[in-house]
């Protein structure tokens, strides 16, 4: 058996592991980079192993940072079956036609106004990529065991998080490797609690939030107070949100403070056609979330929808208090960027941010305090209020991680953490080597551990 880490190593992006076993070469998770311009431009190099050399690939879930690679590897060779859950492959078939059709107009608007390095700009991969790719998907139902080969197996299991998330489980000769995706919280206001990890050898977990625990706080509340603040000195709040799960959770709670009069009848408006089918899938997956019926209807009604490019434009000339949600969740592209540049530089205003922000991002400058911020060539002044709700991860916290470790039949051989910054993954190994009986290990970019030895009995 063989493990390297292709991604997701060092840093909080880009999930990539290739499994050699059984005579089997498997790659879990085919993600994007994102945040630093040094990690980013290691999406636009070579892969890192052959493509046509993988038999197959699984994906835990759909969001970019774990699926977003994945029509890169096909425009190289990769034709094998891309397994997947029912809601993942859904889900699928909006990000990624929706990340080429960013990347292909992100390119026109530099050519268009002559602001990048490179003539002519090109996109990292097109609409027609993604749609290649789509063609290898192969959903899985939850309580399906799919033979790789004679000798290996996989299974999905729900991580919570977001719908269709789920650890995967290989099962080989020498080893059972669990990889745990992205995992969500136990009291998660939206999707359900991850479900106890299946016995394994090996561990692969994330670390995005494995240095912290998430504030109590109750999020309704905390938005409430955020909008009416804002509403009150006549201003707009922009919200960057990712179209998929951090979009579903702000138009319910909105939903619900208009239903109990929390908040004024201000005009909320979802500049997402991503966000918008995506919450569609929830009415079909229900028992993976937490939604009523009636909630789902409500959440689906409590935003105008804009659809045209005309009406997004629009919007940027608005004056009168408003909420607007929009892709994407850290700010680093679509028409949210447009919005900031908008109303960034107004006092009144508030840019709020409801999920993690990874380093690099135009997001996490801004909750870092940036006075300015770069776009589309510009210097763009930051006046508006800047608030991150601290209530509304969608990821485990350090304890949570830690318990979900802990609720293992039995405990794994070893443990790889994951899926973090530096700093985080080595607080959660410090944590899980207290609590766990395991060798924990944090990987670096590009290595590979060899297993030689016989699992135990």
């Amino acid at each position: 058996m063989r493990l390297t880490f292709w991604g997701a190593a060092g840093t909080v992006t880009g999930s990539k592991y290739l499994l050699q076993t059984g005579g089997v070469r498997l790659l879990i998770d085919c993600g994007l980079f994102q945040g630093l311009k040094r990690l980013r431009e290691r999406n636009w190099q070579a892969p890192p192993f052959d493509p046509k050399s993988v038999d197959a690939a699984v994906l835990t879930h759909a969001h970019l940072d774990h699926s977003g690679y994945l029509p890169v590897i096909v425009r190289r060779g990769f034709r094998g079956p891309v397994y997947c859950t029912g809601a993942t492959a859904k889900l699928l078939g909006i990000l990624l036609p929706d990340s080429a059709h960013l990347q292909e107009e992100e390119a026109k608007y530099a050519n268009r106004h002559r602001f990048s390095k490179h003539s002519p700009a090109l996109p990292l991969y097109t609409q027609a990529d993604a749609a290649a790719a789509l063609q290898l998907l192969r959903p899985v139902e939850w309580s399906e065991r799919i033979a790789l080969s004679r000798e290996t197996a996989v299974s999905f299991s729900s991580a919570g998080h977001l719908l269709g998330a789920a650890s995967v489980l290989v099962e080989s000769p020498r080893r059972r490797v669990l990889f745990s995706g992205d995992l969500g919280r136990p009291d998660d206001l939206l999707i359900r609690a991850p479900a106890p990890p299946p016995r394994a050898d090996w561990v692969v977990i994330e670390s995005t939030y494995g240095d912290r625990r998430h504030p109590v706080g109750d999020p309704e509340a905390e938005l409430a107070t955020a909008i009416n603040r804002t509403v009150a000195r006549g201003g707009l709040v922009i919200v960057p949100a990712f179209a998929v799960g951090r979009a579903q959770l702000l138009l319910h709670l909105i939903a619900r403070l208009k239903a109990s009069r929390a908040i004024s009848d201000v005009p909320v408006f979802l500049n997402s056609p991503m966000a918008t089918d995506a919450t569609q899938i929830y009415h079909e997956h229900r028992l993976e979330h937490r939604l009523t019926a009636e909630e789902c209807r409500s959440m689906c009604t409590a935003a105008h929808v804009v659809n045209s490019v005309e009406e997004s434009k629009s919007l940027n000339e608005r004056r009168e208090p408003a909420v607007i949600i929009s892709a994407s969740g850290m700010a680093t592209g679509g028409r949210v960027v447009h919005h900031l540049k908008a109303f960034a530089p107004d006092k009144r205003n508030m840019i709020l941010f409801t999920g993690f922000q990874a380093p690099g991002t135009r997001g996490a400058a801004l909750v870092g305090g940036a006075e300015m911020i770069r776009i589309h060539g510009e210097w763009i002044p930051v006046r508006a209020e800047v608030v991150q709700l601290g209530s509304t991860s969608a990821h485990a916290d350090r304890a949570q991680l830690v318990d979900w470790l802990k609720g293992m039949e039995r405990s794994p051989e070893r443990v790889f953490v994951t899926h973090g910054e530096p700093a985080a993954a080595d607080m959660l190994r410090q944590y899980i080597s207290r609590d766990v009986a395991a060798d924990v290990l944090v990987p670096e970019q590009g290595e590979t551990i060899d297993d030689e030895a016989p699992a135990n009995a």
